[in-house]
């Protein structure tokens, strides 16, 4: 980011020179961060395994909590959010809305594996909501923008739903397609034992490299507006992390207190469905947003200077920093949290009441 920001100030020509070819509204190197960045991502899922996962109700459980948050809580906590601190400046509010939008993708596989999170479940939940928003990411940019926002008397500020719908399927789509033809493309031609041991070490790197890849070219498009335009950064900033911090916070004390009772209830089971690995999970699922699609999005309808774009693009400012933060915090509370009730209290509970029905 800091790279990027010192490339967009002393290096001008270079945003030029990179804004020269374009794909669908988006600069094509930007179009090819973001493809190529989620492009492994999507290919290291088990595809083939997911109808039998699908079958066990402690996946539904964990699938009803993500929808909860991720499509109803989530939108509506960044738009209160956005209109609470910034009523004054609506196009840097139109942006922090459509990151809200914007659901977790790819860089929380990141912040789950760091914090030791369930990596089966957090892979199905990331899946999930990525063809959600192929869905729904459409609609509710029109609900949100256009119709809570009361947007209809200012044109500039209105999103047009066949833009984005067309931005979504480019962005998500065309990732999706390419990493399920890639598995399974790479296991017909040669093996499995190839396909794991050999072809994903290679190839799975490269989320990461398009990931700074994106963010270096992101930065240096927009360093020059994020050193002149310091106040407005600095505000879009707060809605951006106070959301971070109540839905990562929110949902893993949930998820805590889902597994102490299930603890308490069910004792000596073996199988549980919460625990810390899952609380990792759900929380880094919910406080992450696709910040990627949101910019793409925000470019292609209102253009790489808009004030939505530039919006849009203070989201993996705040959000790498801010969950690289609670990575070490679930950490923390990976061993400072009860995450079951203690065998040996209730045993202890237990005698003190036989006890007391003895005296009685």
């Amino acid at each position: 980011m800091i790279l990027g920001v010192i490339i967009g100030e002393f290096a001008p020509t270079v945003r030029e020179k990179l804004d020269t070819s374009k794909f669908h509204g988006v600069s094509l190197p930007i179009a090819i961060g973001l493809i190529v960045m989620m492009w492994p991502v999507l290919t290291k899922v088990q595809y083939e395994t997911l109808p039998g996962i699908f079958r066990t109700k402690r996946l539904w459980k964990h699938l009803f909590i993500s929808l909860i948050l991720n499509w109803i809580v989530g939108p509506f906590l960044m738009l209160g959010l956005a209109w609470a601190t910034l009523p004054d400046l609506p196009g840097y509010r139109t942006g922090v809305i459509m990151v809200g939008l914007a659901r977790c993708i790819a860089m929380v596989i990141i912040w789950n594996n760091l914090a030791r999170g369930n990596t089966e479940y957090c892979a199905i939940l990331v899946v999930v909501n990525a063809l959600l928003q192929i869905a729904l990411f459409s609609p509710y940019s029109v609900l949100f923008i256009n119709v809570i926002s009361h947007t209809h008397n200012d044109e500039s500020q209105q999103v047009s739903y066949g833009n984005v719908a067309i931005s979504v399927l480019i962005y998500l789509g065309i990732p999706l397609v390419a990493g399920i033809i890639t598995r399974y493309g790479v296991i017909a031609t040669t093996s499995r034992r190839f396909f794991e041991e050999k072809f994903l070490p290679f190839f799975s790197p490269f989320s990461l490299i398009g990931l700074l890849y994106t963010i270096i070219v992101l930065f240096a498009y927009q360093g020059h507006r994020i050193l002149h335009d310091i106040g407005p950064v600095f505000r879009v900033c707060v809605p951006q992390i106070l959301y971070f911090f109540i839905m990562w916070t929110g949902t893993f004390l949930l998820i805590q207190h889902l597994a102490k009772r299930e603890s308490a209830r069910a004792k000596g089971a073996d199988v549980r469905t919460y625990g810390y690995d899952t609380a990792v999970s759900q929380a880094f699922t919910a406080a992450s947003n696709n910040f990627e699609l949101a910019i793409a999005v925000c470019i292609a309808v209102y253009g790489i200077d808009s004030e939505q774009a530039l919006a849009a693009t203070i989201g993996p400012l705040t959000e790498v920093p801010v969950l690289l933060g609670l990575t070490w915090l679930a950490l923390y509370l990976r061993h400072k949290l009860t995450w079951e009730v203690s065998r040996r209290s209730d045993l202890e509970e237990e005698s003190v009441q036989t006890e007391k029905l003895k005296r009685y």
